[in-house]
């Protein structure tokens, strides 16, 4: 195993490439420790000791959010701004237009995601700003402006280095910030469970539960991630010029989670809507409807996972044309062993489909909510595993292993994933 792996310092390609990703990884550290000009860090500590809305999205920026750096929003502005425009693809028939065109299209639509994200960075800090008055030292108009550009312009940075990432580096760039600010978190998390079992908070028994449902979920995330739904497909004979080509079988592979984690984001998303409202406004109807939402209420539980079910199969039908499947089988001359083309083939692919998601859309539930399960079991608080976090961990370390496998086997090394 360990001379397998040593096969990708062979390749100097890929041996830069790794460095320059692991620079790239101290610099995006190193950001998230340079603070906003003018902001109280203490009153913010303050805020993040009130409730785990604020520190969950700590989570997904690293720790920046709680020291109110430069990179406090993360990139979360440009992930909002891209399922927009995946969202507004089915209905704008320009957009549609350019995700046809291949090369072309995709830089269109990657410059107008840009700037969309611009637009949703700077509207957001701008109500991160307003939100955190109380803890601005002198939150006049001007300083809070000022606030707002510097949190914008680290959004735009950390958008500029994820795309660094992708094109000089390994792996998906935005995914792999995101991912470096979760892992990020782990020494603290193990801080705060070696911290609870010497003050005789937690016992050992906890601890040992704990490991052994981590690594169980880490297994289970793993074994649905990689699994496919394969639908058989049979190419027609073909007679050319020269020779008769003889029919061949392949297949049509469809996710057990087809919709990602883009589904817990939207459901989280709703969720945390009357709570945000309810802790920057003095209002106490607001604040005793909101307590119906706080995370890990049996509403809240019950209402996250009906969401999370309802945008797994929305967002799935939005990026998964089956009339264009059905269509692209037609066009090469292949056919699903007894099912006709046409309408037939696509009531057939949608049947399969409709299926399958409902799995991923049950499996999304659970792994949304295990934190709250795992908190119950182990009386362990405070240490968030589970649910986004877990979900992106596995699937941006799966993918990023893939393309280095497939950088070593193209340079005839032996790979080093069975």
């Amino acid at each position: 195993m360990f001379a397998q792996l040593s096969n990708i310092w062979k390749i100097t390609e890929l041996r830069d490439r790794i460095i320059f990703t692991l620079i790239m990884f101290a610099v995006f550290r190193m950001g998230t420790h340079i603070p906003v000009p003018g902001v109280d860090p203490t009153a913010i500590e303050s805020l993040f000791q009130s409730g785990s809305l604020l520190g969950l999205l700590d989570l997904f920026s690293g720790g920046a959010f709680s020291k109110f750096s430069i990179f406090a929003m993360s990139i979360t502005p440009y992930i909002n701004a891209s399922i927009i425009m995946q969202l507004l693809n089915v209905v704008v028939p320009t957009l549609e237009q350019w995700s046809k065109e291949g090369h072309e299209g995709h830089k269109k639509t990657t410059k107008v995601t840009r700037y969309l994200t611009v637009a949703l960075a700077f509207f957001q800090a701008i109500g991160m700003s307003i939100g955190l008055k109380a803890a601005i030292l002198n939150p006049n108009p001007v300083n809070i402006l000022i606030i707002a550009i510097t949190l914008t312009a680290g959004t735009i940075f950390l958008m500029w280095l994820g795309e660094q990432i992708t094109a000089y580096g390994v792996g998906n760039g935005i995914s792999l910030i995101i991912f470096a600010g979760i892992v990020a978190a782990l020494p603290q998390n193990i801080g705060t469970i070696y911290h609870y079992v010497q003050a005789g908070t937690i016992s050992y028994f906890s601890v040992l539960l704990f490991l052994i449902i981590a690594l169980a979920m880490i297994v289970f995330v793993i074994h649905i991630e990689t699994g496919f739904r394969r639908i058989p497909v049979t190419y027609a004979r073909r007679t050319t010029s020269q020779s008769t080509l003889g029919a061949n079988s392949s297949h049509i592979p469809i996710k057990v989670n087809p919709a990602g984690v883009i589904p817990i984001i939207f459901a989280s998303s709703v969720l945390m809507f009357p709570i945000t409202v309810a802790q920057f406004v003095d209002n106490p109807t607001i604040k005793s409807i909101a307590q119906y939402f706080e995370w890990g209420t049996p509403l809240q539980s019950t209402i996250y996972v009906l969401l999370i079910i309802f945008f797994t199969y929305f967002y799935t039908a939005v990026t998964i044309k089956i009339p264009d499947m059905a269509d692209n089988l037609r066009k090469y001359g292949a056919f699903i062993p007894g099912i006709r083309p046409g309408k037939e083939t696509e009531a057939h692919i949608d049947y399969i489909l409709t299926r399958i998601t409902l799995a991923g859309a049950f499996f999304l539930a659970f792994i949304a909510i295990l934190p709250n399960l795992i908190a119950s079991m182990t009386h362990i608080q405070g240490v968030y595993f589970g649910g986004t976090a877990l979900l992106i961990v596995v699937s941006v370390a799966l993918h990023t292993m893939k393309q280095i496998e497939a950088m070593v086997v193209m340079r005839h090394y032996k790979g080093f994933m069975k």
